[in-house]
């Protein structure tokens, strides 16, 4: 049984090479730089740039050259690429010629072609018998792989000026004529691997046959991540971010306020992930539960703390509220029907097949005799063709549309008498009406609706009577 952890760096800490060299790779020297593999996300912009903006939706490359290919945007969008890439290299490299011109060379080979390729492709699918729709997925994994190839060369470049004999694995696929299934990807990338005189330092996309983006889009890398730790059977799978799984978001709470979680379970990890504050993808977590193997969120910006570990059977010695999360920009569609009574069944399976067809993230909801509300995580204009066809299929429903938000307080064992009706009492004594409430009997999680320009007062007042009067001081449970 191989003893190495395999560890995941975020785009954000990807991007301060001093903080990854001095806080997680030469951290650990007195206890040899070797044992570990490091997957590595690009830095941070650059998939927005490549892709689309993860947040705001803004042009990258790909949505640029899917909208028009007519249009010279794609190709200012593949500059601004270009321009972003090269600069960090300069930065990187500034008193390294050398080790400047071979990073350049690079990317820049990889730039050239993925460009010339995508010109060939335009000009191609300008003719009638060729359709660009059927490219667009190949197009987008190919883009994607330009941004992890790019850090996980550079580093491991930057790696061996420091004395550290790196192995650059390149899963990116790039010119390769197979295509394989993920893991016989990762399975022969690691076949001759020395875990104890070498440290891999491999790209967060991982091309195959079916496409990592298709099923994952922006989480693929957490899934490359996930599966060489079960394939190469790592003791632990390590997440260096930059910041710590708190009790709640240090922005809004106060960073004072916010204390490491330290210790919790899988369960946990799907709650937040189901309210879009993923400490790892489900799918992603799924492998590394199944396998026992145990996940470590890190601070990269705080190596001395020992972080948060995640594992399946972990609960708490004490009854808690492990963390307070928190979901914006979610709307109730309440469809209401008075010969609903008897027949809800029929109108839950009839609803849910529509958000279904439209991809409409559902976050929780609440049934009644007469009433179904779903709480969902998606744009306007999609709850908005969600709810015209639902008024077409049942012209006799009234169906209403409220923006709200989530706020939920979550543990491993939240098992304490009156703990609903004290954080209940808190919302009202900052004046929130909760517009609806959940407890399910497993006791994980509590959630509470209520109106958006609430949400952060919420969280500042639920953590405040359920956390901070503990003083849990540098961890709620020490890892």
């Amino acid at each position: 049984m191989k003893k190495h952890t395999v560890e995941k760096i975020g785009g954000t800490s990807m991007s301060d090479y001093v903080a990854v060299r001095d806080n997680i790779i030469l951290q650990r020297k007195s206890q040899g730089y070797y044992g570990r593999i490091f997957v590595v996300s690009a830095y941070g912009g650059i998939t927005n740039l490549l892709l689309e903006h993860k947040k705001t939706g803004a042009a990258g490359v790909y949505s640029a050259f899917a909208e028009s290919l007519d249009s010279n945007e794609w190709q200012t969008r593949f500059n601004e690429v270009e321009a972003a890439m090269l600069e960090s290299n300069c930065k990187l490299f500034a008193e390294d010629s050398l080790g400047l011109a071979q990073a350049n060379n690079f990317i820049k080979e990889r730039l050239q072609q993925t460009r010339h390729t995508l010109i060939s492709l335009s000009d191609v699918c300008k003719h009638g018998h060729f359709d660009l729709q059927g490219h667009l997925h190949t197009v987008r994994e190919m883009l994607a792989s330009l941004g992890e190839a790019h850090s996980a060369y550079n580093l491991s470049l930057l790696l061996q000026k420091e004395g550290v004999d790196t192995r650059f694995v390149d899963l990116s696929g790039w010119e390769q004529q197979e295509h394989c299934e993920l893991d016989i990807m990762i399975e022969r990338a690691f076949a001759d691997v020395d875990y104890q005189n070498e440290l891999p330092i491999v790209t967060g996309y991982c091309h195959c046959r079916d496409g990592l983006m298709a099923s994952f889009d922006r989480g693929y890398s957490e899934m490359t991540f996930s599966r060489i730790a079960v394939i190469t059977q790592a003791a632990e799978a390590v997440i260096h971010k930059e910041f710590h799984l708190s009790s709640a978001d240090p922005r809004i709470v106060g960073v004072d306020n916010a204390v490491p979680i330290g210790r919790t379970n899988y369960d946990v990890a799907d709650q937040l992930a189901n309210l879009g504050m993923e400490a790892i993808h489900p799918r992603a977590a799924k492998g590394l539960r199944q396998n026992n193997i145990p996940l470590r969120i890190m601070n990269t910006f705080d190596p001395e703390h020992q972080g948060t570990l995640i594992t399946c059977d972990y609960v708490s010695e004490n009854p808690c509220v492990e963390i307070i999360a928190s979901r914006t920009s979610v709307y109730a569609l309440e469809v209401f029907d008075q010969d609903m009574m008897g027949a809800i069944n029929h109108y839950d399976q009839s609803i849910l097949q529509v958000l279904q067809r439209f991809r409409a993230d559902l976050v929780t909801k609440d049934v009644n005799a007469n009433t179904i509300t779903h709480y969902l995580a998606s744009n306007l204009k999609t709850i908005k063709r969600v709810e015209k066809v639902l008024q077409e299929q049942h012209p006799e429903c009234e169906i209403r549309i409220r923006r709200v938000a989530v706020v939920s307080a979550i543990g491993s064992d939240m098992k304490v008498k009156g703990i609903l009706a004290k954080t209940v009492a808190a919302l009202a004594n900052s004046n929130i009406n909760v517009q609806a409430l959940h407890q399910s009997m497993r006791q994980v999680d509590m959630q509470f609706i209520v109106d958006s320009d609430d949400c952060e007062l919420a969280v500042k007042s639920l953590h405040e009577c359920l956390i901070e009067i503990h003083d849990h001081g540098e961890a709620i449970c020490a890892a």
